[in-house]
């Protein structure tokens, strides 16, 4: 029987909110199984590059990742908010470590080729690009590895990687030799069927039903790049991946039954 183990995703929403980040840290360190975290940045990189003159570019909603603004995102990503988390995890007796892709060669990514586009310092990566081994000698360990949404090329370039796709591949690498639960933690009860109304949470989500939600403009655009990494973790062999609120991790690691499970 395979040991299980959790990985969690956490995003800007969540790490702007102090107070919001401590309870759920608090929620996070009492997990008794193996667990790693995969953290997103924020509004701190975007606030910091106003502060520096620097522009933001957008195309479709998705940040054009130049050399200033790749700085700027390492710097707080890799370095201010990934060793905040780890400090407050040390508070609460959960060892902690932080990485980013580059460190060990964790994550490796391939830049992002596009025919009209070039977005810049952006990686992309699949389930190869993990260092399972070594994650699971971490693991074995005790220790808690907590991610940063930076990769590299092992050419000396560093990239940003949608912190999405990084917890959906972590947890396809490793499927192999855990039982792996996958946990999206963001500001809703889960994908709502109106998101005007908290209580309309869709259970389940195949991938059929997803495309036809996709089809009739019933998902946010922020909840997509969520709904395909997490159908993209169940046909590849994660065994559950949810959608939860914030607030319900506890609930949901002792009674399994928050937010939206996506299933095949």
């Amino acid at each position: 029987m395979q040991e299980k183990l959790f990985v969690i995703k956490i995003g800007g929403a969540l790490i702007d909110d102090e107070e919001l980040l401590e309870q759920f840290l608090e929620q996070f360190a009492e997990i008794p199984e193996k667990k790693i975290l995969v953290h997103g940045g924020g509004k701190l990189a975007t606030t910091l590059a106003d502060k520096l003159g620097i522009e933001q570019k957008l195309i479709n909603g998705r940040r054009i990742t130049d050399k200033d603004t790749l700085d700027i995102v390492a710097m707080v990503y890799a370095g201010g908010i990934n060793k905040n988390i780890v400090a407050k995890l040390q508070q609460k007796k959960c060892k902690a470590i932080g990485f980013s892709g580059a460190d060990a060669n964790l994550i490796k990514a391939k830049k992002r080729e596009h025919k009209e586009i070039d977005f810049g310092f952006v990686g992309d990566i699949t389930e190869k690009s993990v260092n399972k081994k070594l994650i699971s000698k971490l693991l074995k360990l005790k220790l808690v590895p907590v991610f940063s949404a930076i990769t590299h090329d092992k050419k000396g370039h560093l990239f940003n990687t949608n912190a999405d796709t990084i917890a959906s591949v972590i947890a396809q690498a490793l499927s192999v030799k855990y039982d792996v639960e996958l946990l999206y933690c963001f500001d809703k009860e889960g994908v709502l069927g109106d998101v005007n109304n908290p209580e309309s949470v869709i259970k389940n989500i195949s991938e059929e039903e997803f495309s036809a939600l996709k089809d009739e403009g019933k998902l946010h655009k922020g909840i997509l790049p969520k709904l395909e990494n997490a159908l993209g973790a169940v046909k590849n062999n994660v065994n559950k991946v949810f959608l939860i609120k914030e607030t319900e991790l506890k609930n949901h690691i002792e009674n399994h039954h928050a937010g939206t499970e996506i299933c095949l």
